[in-house]
């Protein structure tokens, strides 16, 4: 831990201090783990024996890596030669793009310049424990080779592969825990699936139709099981925006995660109780809270990419927000979103150096 320490603080002292704050927050004196040489993904964990020891590794994890990357990075925030305000992976929503014409940004993303190693050695250097990327994101495209649905990476783009599955393996190497962000509720591409109300139906009519659960059965629970049987050990799923999610459509994911990957964890956003509290985008509570607990957080004003948001908040602060996140017993998820191209903003790599 002290060459790395070391090392990072030749470029960016802020950072180093960050670290070491996080080491010292869990206790960590011991030296830094070698990253695995073996290439092939990990058996997938069995269940732990209690919720203590399910909770251990993200108690003491305190530091994670949240990437937001999808199609929305082509526009970059601009749609048809306007600046699109908001953040900018909701560009669809926010511009209500057509379906057929959002669709045609998947001939145009093609990220060449991805390099998994580099983006799972970026989250270590900065002390970060574990990973979690968009799975599929609002506008419904899966950012991964799924059977469940065409519109994914792997079949409607011209890169034609799975990053997703180069990421789980680079975390495995390099003993990174990797997790994955899936919008279980909204799908702007689906005519069952909430949010998209410019080409489809309102959401109270596709939920008393059987719009909404039809999407979800045919898709969403379909394409969850496939992230948690393609991808080796799971270390939590990162549902959000649970609109319509009864307790018991919420209790259906429940039980497909328990049933195929007992170990995962389920993040606060699902729309039934999960295993940890989310707390809200940028959010810090005031006081320290009693149950386990995360900070989703962005680096500049978005999450997904967007050409012109500079934004960016200081090493410095950082540093602040990550004991102060600590120091009340909670962890701190940060973001990168990448560009259409594959490569996170240098602003971030600066910021996480």
């Amino acid at each position: 831990m002290k060459t790395r320490l070391n090392h990072v603080s030749s470029r960016n002292p802020a950072l180093a201090f960050l670290a070491a704050c996080l080491c010292l927050a869990t206790s960590c004196n011991r030296q830094a783990t070698q990253p695995a040489p073996a290439t092939e993904l990990k058996p997938i964990a069995p269940a732990q024996a209690s919720q203590d020891e399910k909770m251990a590794w993200f108690r003491e994890a305190k530091f994670g890596l949240v990437i937001h990357w999808g199609l929305y990075a082509v526009p970059a925030g601009t749609w048809k030669g306007e600046q699109i305000a908001g953040i900018g992976e909701w560009i669809m929503n926010r511009a209500k793009i057509p379906v057929k014409e959002y669709e045609q940004l998947a001939g145009q993303f093609n990220p060449v310049k991805f390099n998994a190693d580099e983006w799972v050695q970026l989250a270590q250097d900065a002390g970060m424990k574990y990973i979690v990327i968009t799975s599929k994101h609002h506008d419904g495209f899966a950012m991964y080779g799924s059977k469940a649905s065409k519109y994914n990476i792997v079949d409607a783009t011209p890169f034609q592969r799975d990053p997703l599955k180069e990421l789980a393996a680079a975390c495995a190497r390099h003993n990174i825990r990797f997790g994955f962000y899936y919008s279980q509720a909204q799908d702007w591409h689906e005519p069952g699936g909430a949010g998209n109300t410019w080409d489809f139906p309102p959401d109270p009519e596709k939920d008393q139709s059987g719009a909404y659960d039809q999407y979800l059965r045919e898709k969403a629970e379909p394409q969850v099981k496939e992230l948690l049987t393609g991808y080796g050990p799971v270390c939590l799923i990162w549902f959000d925006t649970p609109r319509m999610m009864t307790p018991e459509r919420g209790q259906r994911f429940v039980d497909i995660v328990h049933s195929l990957q007992p170990a995962c964890l389920i993040d606060g956003r699902l729309g039934t109780a999960g295993d940890y509290v989310s707390m809200g985008d940028n959010r810090i509570p005031n006081e320290v809270v009693k149950s386990d607990w995360e900070v989703p957080a962005t680096l500049n004003k978005t999450w997904g990419y967007k050409s012109y948001d500079n934004e960016w908040k200081t090493p410095e602060d950082l540093t602040f927000k990550l004991v102060d996140i600590v120091s009340k017993g909670g962890n701190y998820l940060l973001n990168v979103g990448p560009t259409a191209e594959g490569v996170i903003p240098q602003p971030s790599q600066d910021n996480l150096r």
